[in-house]
């Protein structure tokens, strides 16, 4: 206190001209520090950038209008769908094998008896129009995307949400999810937007080469902003997951939060360091007893798990066109190459399964009407360039993989993910963690397995953002 009071004199001592160049003074140190504190806590965005993905050079102005659109069929389209599988040629499966080497052709031909004999193809495609669809074109492409509105009721909170597929799925997976979310949750609703990637189903494909995820992320953003929406909240697993990490990275302003049931942590020594702990000393690392389940033995659980599910991931990233091709001409062959990716991926042990334990999780209508949306489209091959366009050089070396995600994010463990990744690890680079959930049971493909699970898990994180 007499320190402050010889100050005090000392200050008032001085003549008017000095008094009001010591102010100034404090002031310009007060306003620095200010804005050293104000840079401090800006946040990393990635560059927004801009594309042009339509056929031929970019016109001078473009249609922004949202047009409504009507899944359609014909008979000519069905009746070619019949005799390409009339024609199909099987080979025989090696004895006792299952799904160990992909799909078994015994069982694949049952599959493909009911899709020749007992699917309707129309009565499908009253399913898929039982929700609005639309179309708008954004840096070139016909964009599709259903648009889902809740039930008016007084008093409830309304919420804009996208939810983004990945491959080899599309929006229709979330067909069983739409109307657990746009019910009424205490007094909170969804509205819901599932978009096509470009390239997947309805969606027109780039024409042009360098569509990635950052493309995409940048397209949606443009799609929300159209609809009229300046925060809303996002949930996505596959590409999906990457999509929406990359809208919140672009946009955190608008991104009320990210909801991910698919998700990764950049590696570093923190992780090395965790993987010889944790075995032994869990705790130390952060991780759980659940964690240490789910990872332990590593090598066995995550690494050669990903390397018997991941050939794929090497072909479509280096010549999708190519192995596009078989695929693309032979309905069965593309039943084959997808459906096994909805066995294995939900479940690893159905590989040992002669059936590949694909209607114990699914119904055949469910997954044969995914398969008609890439049939009929005849979007397989540039559904599998994705890959490409996010291979192009290394992952880990992207912008995007070195920007922090802030946004408030909810975080749905599935234990039938082809990797585990604990929440010490997700921390690394997803900074404000609401929620992490070990859920009990499902894999890759949440949204068409467990609705429910996934749906309930997205409403409570939702409800703790919209508390705080």
């Amino acid at each position: 206190m007499q320190r402050l009071h010889v100050l005090k004199e000392a200050f008032f001592g001085l003549d008017v001209v000095h008094q009001q160049l010591l102010i100034g003074s404090g002031v310009a140190a007060g306003g620095m520090l200010a804005y050293v504190l104000h840079k401090r806590r800006k946040v990393k965005t990635v560059a927004l950038g801009e594309g042009w993905w339509g056929a031929g050079e970019k016109p001078r102005s473009e249609d922004d209008k949202i047009y409504p659109f009507e899944v359609k069929t014909s008979d000519d389209e069905i009746k070619d769908l019949h005799e390409r599988i009339d024609r199909t040629r099987y080979t025989d499966p090696l004895e006792d094998s299952g799904f160990q080497y992909g799909f078994n052709s015994i069982y694949l031909k049952r599959v493909v008896s009911y899709w020749r004999h007992e699917f309707d193809w129309k009565k499908q495609v009253a399913v898929l129009n039982q929700y609005p669809h639309f179309k708008t074109k954004i840096e070139g492409l016909d964009v599709h995307f259903i648009h889902v509105r809740p039930q008016h009721r007084e008093n409830q909170k309304v919420l804009p949400l996208m939810l983004v597929h990945g491959w080899p799925g599309s929006f229709f997976e979330f067909y069983n999810i739409l109307p657990l979310l746009t019910q009424n949750h205490d007094g909170v609703a969804f509205e819901v937007i599932c978009p096509s990637i470009p390239g997947y189903g309805f969606s027109e494909a780039p024409h042009k080469q360098g569509f990635n995820s950052l493309a995409a992320a940048r397209v949606f953003l443009t799609l929300m902003e159209r609809l009229g929406f300046s925060q809303f909240y996002l949930q996505g697993g596959d590409w999906g997951s990457l999509i929406t990490t990359n809208m919140s990275q672009m946009k955190p302003h608008c991104v009320k939060g990210l909801h991910l049931n698919m998700f990764m942590s950049s590696r570093g020594f923190k992780v090395l360091l965790s993987l010889m702990i944790g075995p032994y000393l869990p705790f130390l690392v952060g991780f759980t007893r659940e964690d240490v389940r789910r990872l332990f033995p590593y090598f066995e659980k995550n690494i050669w798990n990903l390397l018997r599910e991941s050939g794929y991931l090497h072909i479509q990233a280096t010549k999708p066109d190519t192995a596009g091709c078989g695929v693309n001409d032979s309905p069965v062959g593309l039943a084959a190459y997808i459906l096994e990716k909805f066995s294995s991926w939900t479940d690893q042990s159905n590989r040992d399964l002669a059936d590949g334990g694909l209607e114990g999780k699914f119904n055949l209508d469910d997954l044969l009407t995914n398969i008609m949306i890439y049939w009929t489209t005849g979007s397989i091959i540039s559904s599998m360039r994705f890959y490409k366009e996010n291979f192009k050089t290394n992952p880990e070396n992207r912008v995007d993989a070195k920007i922090k995600i802030v946004v408030p994010t909810g975080l749905a463990a599935f234990p039938g993910e082809l990797m585990h990744c604990p929440q010490s690890w997700a921390q690394i680079r997803y900074r404000s963690i609401y929620s992490y959930t070990f859920m009990p049971r499902g894999g890759h493909f949440a949204a068409f397995e467990e609705p429910q699970l996934l749906a309930n898990d997205l409403i409570q994180f939702v409800k703790k953002v919209e508390k705080s």
